[in-house]
């Protein structure tokens, strides 16, 4: 394929006549700038000057520049009214100290037409150059209609999409977190149930539980000293605090020897001296085995294990009956207590309930967005109308053919005796009104004699028959439309102000309005709806696409 080729030469210098000294310093002066002086030149190409619509054209930069330089060519959108599929990478190739640098851009354009590749720069050191302009002629594609079939445009039809059904795919999801929800609610109140089982068991029992743990571990047996007279020194502490001294836990054991006698000699403690001696005997070889790394002999240990059971029994007989006053207090305060437990575990509840809500909700109206989550959760008319089962019917004489969300109801119509002498019937079936979100009415008219329907007096009775029911501010168009079957007619369509009586404020909407005369009659269907009704269009459009006028009978 031809090239088609702009050159820029680098500028040469014309020397004028100098005689003398002073003629050749300036001669010297000049070759000597000369010398230093670093020639470039550019160039551009371009594969072809014709090409069909979306066709690539191959435009080629060549540079020869000094090694030293450093050479920058246009980027961006330098090359519009073309544009730029690709560019590629510089082709380089060293002649002695110069350079020869390659570069391809891809362009295209898909407007037919005649247009300019504009001139591009290029920065060779700090110099500029300018490639010049080249001429493109993009051509139509033909297209030979004796050799292509040409078919009939087929009726839409619905195709369930991968994610059409998405508010099934919500419920889903929602239910199976709500599902999770409920089941970790119940494992996490099975476990404070469990706890809470194991706190309501009395102190005594609860330590001699604890003391048969103890035997169970085998911790002596394994050679673990310090825990097990940590385990057995928590019993003996924990079983006191609970029944006799509230700060048995966090106490010394000399401090808790001491309580213990002052506890005695008080009379709240009916214990022996003796008992005192024997649990003092063994805290203080737990300290050792705790602290120390002591380790008693198995023997001691178990004999030791004896006299914490034997202390626990003996304090518990030592410990007076509690008074009626006592146990009616403390009665009181374990229903307190149960109470605040009880309203703690509501709050948690709900906390966690009102989190997994909202976190849904979040989450949902990131994918989906929050209006359709807010509508798949409170409801929407219109909506509801987009995602429910579609019926196809034909209504009037001559028959219209619709599909519509909910059956067109019959509107009576009495014809008057001047209407009777022209028309065989007028029928009219609604649904909705212009209170509502969304109205439909089909409308048929079937006349006697035939009769010419102008359908461009129909748009000018659209203004009044609307403001006949109360609209104001009503704009008008109109276009020719073609139903998919070929039945030719036209649609009014705009925008008007209804003053609703039953929510008294005013309400923006839009109508469309298709006006046929087939069959000896006139068929006119009709659609109101709110402006901010994000579902409305597209309710109307699958309307509008499925009308279809039936041929009469002959």
């Amino acid at each position: 394929m031809t090239n088609y080729e702009s050159r820029f030469e680098n500028i040469r210098f014309h020397i004028p006549p100098f005689k003398g000294a002073r003629g050749m310093f300036f001669m010297l002066s000049l070759l000597l700038t000369m010398s230093q002086q670093t020639f470039a030149q550019v160039s551009a190409t371009i594969d072809s000057t014709s090409i069909e619509i979306g066709e690539e054209i191959r435009y080629k930069m060549l540079v020869e520049a000094d090694s030293t330089q450093i050479v920058v060519f246009p980027e961006g959108k330098t090359f519009i009214p073309l544009e730029v599929i690709d560019s590629y990478k510089i082709d380089t190739t060293k002649k002695g100290k110069r350079l020869n640098l390659s570069k391809e851009y891809a362009l295209t354009q898909f407007d037919s037409g005649y247009y300019t590749i504009p001139r591009q720069k290029v920065l060779i050191g700090d110099q500029v150059f300018f490639t010049d302009s080249l001429k493109v002629e993009v051509k139509d594609v033909l297209v030979d209609t004796t050799k292509q079939k040409m078919y009939a445009i087929k009726p839409l039809t619905e195709v369930d999409a991968s994610f059409s059904n998405w508010k099934k795919y919500i419920w889903w999801v929602f239910g199976g977190l709500v599902i999770a929800g409920i089941i970790a609610f119940l494992l996490f109140r099975r476990k404070k149930r469990k706890e809470a089982k194991k706190d309501e068991l009395p102190p005594y029992e609860r330590a001699m539980l604890a003391l048969r743990r103890i035997d169970e571990s085998h911790l002596l047996e394994k050679e673990s000293h310090k825990e097990y007279y940590s385990q057995l020194s928590d019993t003996a502490r924990r079983y006191i605090d609970e029944e006799v001294y509230d700060h048995a836990l966090e106490s010394t054991t000399d401090e808790l020897i001491v309580r213990l006698d002052e506890e005695i000699r008080s009379g709240a403690l009916n214990l022996d001296k003796a008992t005192i001696e024997e649990l003092k005997s063994v805290l203080k070889t737990a300290d050792m085995a705790k602290f120390a790394r002591s380790k008693p002999d198995i023997g001691t240990a178990k004999a030791d294990r004896n006299v914490i059971e034997r202390v626990i029994n003996q304090t518990k007989e030592a410990i007076p009956e509690p008074t009626e006053e006592e146990l009616l207090a403390d009665e009181e305060y374990r229903k307190a207590v149960a109470n605040k437990k009880k309203k703690r575990k509501i709050i948690l509840g709900s906390a966690a309930t009102v989190l997994l809500l909202i976190g849904t909700w979040v989450g949902f109206g990131w994918a989906v967005g929050f209006d359709v989550v807010k509508d798949t959760v409170f409801g929407h008319p219109t909506k509801e109308l987009s995602e429910t089962e579609w019926m196809s019917s034909a209504y009037g004489s001559p028959p219209v053919t619709v599909s519509t969300p909910r059956v067109l109801i019959r509107n009576a119509y009495q014809l008057t005796n001047q209407q009777k002498q022209t028309l065989k019937g007028n029928e009219t079936f609604v649904y909705g009104s212009l209170e509502g979100n969304f109205q439909i009415v089909v409308s048929t008219v079937l006349y006697k004699q035939p009769t010419e329907v102008e359908l461009d007096k129909v748009v000018e009775g659209v203004v009044g028959n609307f403001e006949s029911k109360g609209a104001k501010n009503i704009s008008v168009k109109d276009e020719e439309y073609e139903t998919l079957a070929g039945a030719k007619g036209v649609k009014v369509y705009g925008n008007l102000v209804f003053n609703n009586p039953v929510a008294k404020k005013e309400q923006k909407k839009e109508y469309l309005m298709l006006n046929f005369a087939e069959n000896g009659g006139f068929q006119q269907i009709t659609l109101v709806y709110d402006v901010e009704d994000r579902y409305a269009k597209d309710v109307a459009q699958r309307i509008i696409n499925s009308v279809e006028l039936k041929n009469k009978a002959k």
